[in-house]
């Protein structure tokens, strides 16, 4: 837990401040005298009596207690000063701002370990080191610039990159948006990411608190932890968005499953922000514009009108939009002649309403009210206005700031220009506006948040599953993959269904198989990864004498120990699959099954233990998802058994955690059931 003098400290010490602040211990120096900090504020410099005016201690041990100490000191020296500031000063809070630590070399973790472990000795607190800093509302503790306006009711941002952070910042005071707190945690050696989260989520005050939370993640070590609190805030009424960098296939490797080769740890995160209701960015500059997004109130619908008084900029905002999936209706009727009437000719009303580059500041407002109060189909407005270089243009910003504050539905400037109006756009962001300067990356990112889903209730059951008859199996069975006779056992236990089938490797047990089971049946070898490929599928074997001859032949094929014979369905192919993923726990896939997996790759994820009703999210984003609800005459499958079938396997995986992956490809399913027909699992204590 975060110590309270890490965020309300009376006093504070810079170990290692200077007159230089071209360097880090005399950069934070200066923002902590400059910024908010009302409390005692110190310098040790061995070399000095008083720094920047500050009174300066030649060393640690001369200080009085204090509450904070910031070290902007050598990396082999810092051991050492946190031990007497730990024990003797009573210092409970620290920000190591030095590098040379796990980040370098062994040497330097050695030195981070011993650093973190007399800070835990005291119930104490670090952010770093290898970091440039923390800004809050009470204290300026970054040796960065610039230091953004911090309000209260600004967004807070954790950061594993301080440099990041910076850019993050710079791009944030440009288009107007605030902060409330800027953690920049480096090298994360006692607090990261998830803990600052959890600090967010346990301090909340929903009167006080800001309600926008930014994260640029370059690890998440701690996905439970990260899950809990992110989902946590946004059901008291907060939004984050969230940058995880490291996104390559770069890092992908060789699988044995479908399951394996789809699966990887982006698309754990991916599953993992959709779980938590985190919008996902890409880049600072998307970030940044789902922060101002989040400025506005959220869109009650998905249609939007366009005002312009440029062309361009609003047929591409209307395929950025349209491309997002969100609707720009035509606007027509009575009140749509009555607008039209209010602007120069040539000007149009259809949506996007373009009132050419000579609108006035007044034909602004009459179309910003017509959208507000006329046009009941609309949910909200993106306006373009930019300059056309004939006047100055504070008239209209104006207007538009007074509308933004005033309309219900959400109204989003979008400033185009900026050298020829820097001064009307920053008097804009002066009097508290967010602005967006480019169109196509806006109307990419509201469509980003309008498609993001909030978090589901925590209390939606899972299917009963035999948990008993799953670990009797699991526990007898070595590493590697199961039996048939195994997998049988654990989808009976898990309450999955499949198709009656046989296994043997004896040709007249095979035989008895198909009698018992029944024609036409379908035979496949046992053994090999992709049975097509290999010859090693085949179907409607309609008598005993081509079972015979099917044997003999499937034996022959590379890698075949067995041969499977299963009752022939008919459906249309799906695939579930799971795979253990390092910290995440088990990630759950579906989509089409059969050859359809590896083609097109059109699979959905989720973390496991997932209900029906995510799973029946998942399903519906599937981009072949009209397939399965049946199109051209072709049977649908039944939506619900599906859902119920990836519940199922999730729940599977949570009670048997040793499965390492697992394909159910295909089940078949149509309007009455989804069966599994062939399943390979793999077991890895």
């Amino acid at each position: 837990m975060i110590h309270e003098k890490l965020i309300n400290p009376t006093s504070i010490v810079v170990v290692g401040g200077s007159d230089d602040t071209g360097k880090p211990g005399g950069a934070v120096l200066r923002n902590l005298r400059d910024g908010y900090f009302q409390g005692s504020l110190m310098v040790v410099n061995p070399k000095a009596d008083t720094v920047q005016g500050i009174k300066s201690y030649r060393d640690v041990r001369d200080l009085p207690q204090v509450d904070l100490a910031v070290l902007a000191i050598a990396a082999k020296f810092c051991p050492d000063a946190v031990e007497v500031l730990a024990k003797e000063k009573g210092t409970r809070a620290f920000i190591i701002l030095s590098a040379g630590f796990s980040e370098e070399n062994e040497e330097g973790a050695l030195l981070e370990k011993q650093i973190v472990q007399t800070i835990a000795s005291v119930g104490g607190s670090l952010i770093g080191p290898n970091c440039t800093g923390v800004l809050t509302t009470r204290y300026n503790a970054a040796f960065t610039s610039p230091i953004p306006q911090l309000d209260p009711h600004g967004v807070d941002l954790i950061s594993g990159s301080g440099a990041t952070a910076i850019f993050i910042v710079d791009n944030g005071i440009r288009k107007g948006v605030k902060f409330n707190s800027v953690f920049a945690v480096g090298n994360s050696a006692q607090l990261g990411v998830e803990e600052l989260l959890e600090y967010l989520d346990e301090s909340f005050d929903p009167v006080q608190s800001s309600r926008i939370k930014l994260l640029y993640v370059e690890s998440i070590n701690k996905p439970e932890k990260f899950l809990k609190h992110a989902t946590s805030l946004i059901r008291k009424g907060c939004r984050i968005a969230a940058i995880k960098s490291g996104s390559s296939a770069a890092g992908s490797r060789a699988a044995s499953s479908h399951t394996g080769a789809l699966a990887s740890p982006d698309i754990a995160v991916e599953a993992l922000f959709r779980k938590a209701g985190i919008v996902r960015c890409h880049g600072r500059d998307e970030l940044m514009t789902v922060a101002g997004i989040f400025k506005y109130p959220p869109l009650q619908g998905k249609n939007m009108a366009i005002v312009t008084h440029a062309g361009g900029p609003a047929v591409m905002l209307t395929d950025a939009l349209s491309n997002g999936q969100l609707e720009i209706p035509h606007i027509e009727g009575p009140k749509a002649d009555e607008l039209l009437a209010k602007l120069f000719g040539g000007s149009s009303v259809g949506n996007p309403i373009d009132f050419l580059a000579t609108g006035t500041a007044e034909q602004l407002g009459a179309i910003v009210d017509a959208c507000e109060n006329d046009f009941s189909e609309i949910d909200g407005m993106a306006v373009i206005f930019g300059s056309p270089g004939l006047a100055p243009i504070f008239e209209p910003y104006n207007v538009l700031a007074e509308k933004i504050k005033t309309a219900r539905k959400p109204i989003f400037p979008i400033f185009p220009s900026y050298e020829i109006v820097q001064e009307e756009v920053n008097g804009f962001v002066k009097a508290g506006g967010v602005y967006f300067p480019d169109e196509v990356l806006f109307g990419t990112a509201l469509a980003n948040v309008y498609h993001t889903e909030p978090p589901l209730p925590d209390n939606t059951a899972l299917p009963e599953i035999d948990v008993r008859r799953i670990r009797a199996v699991v526990d007898r069975a070595a590493n590697g993959y199961l039996a048939p006779e195994e997998i049988r056992e654990l989808l009976d236990a898990a309450g999955i269904a499949r198709a009656k089938e046989g296994v043997s490797s004896r040709e007249e047990e095979c035989v008895a198989f198909a009698r018992e089971i029944g024609f036409p049946l379908v035979m496949k070898v046992v053994g090999p990864v992709h049975k097509s490929d290999v010859g090693g599928v085949v179907l409607n074997v309609m008598d005993e004498e081509t079972v015979r001859k099917e044997f003999k032949r499937m034996m022959q094929i590379k890698d075949t120990y067995a041969v499977m014979l299963a009752q022939q369905l008919k459906g249309t192919e799906v695939f579930i699959g799971a795979k253990r993923e390092e910290k995440f726990g088990h990630l759950v896939l579906c989509g089409l099954g059969g050859i359809f997996i590896e083609v097109l790759k059109d699979v959905q994820a989720g973390l496991a233990p997932i209900a029906p009703p995510e799973a029946a999210g998942m399903i519906r984003r599937l981009r072949s998802y009209k397939i399965i609800q049946g199109v051209r005459g072709q049977e649908p499958v039944n939506e619900a058994r599906f859902a119920e079938m990836i519940s199922r396997v999730s729940a599977l995986v949570k009670a048997a955690p040793e499965i390492f992956e697992m394909d159910l490809n295909p089940l078949l399913g149509n309007k009455e059931n989804v069966v599994a027909v062939d399943a390979r699992i793999r077991i890895e204590k």
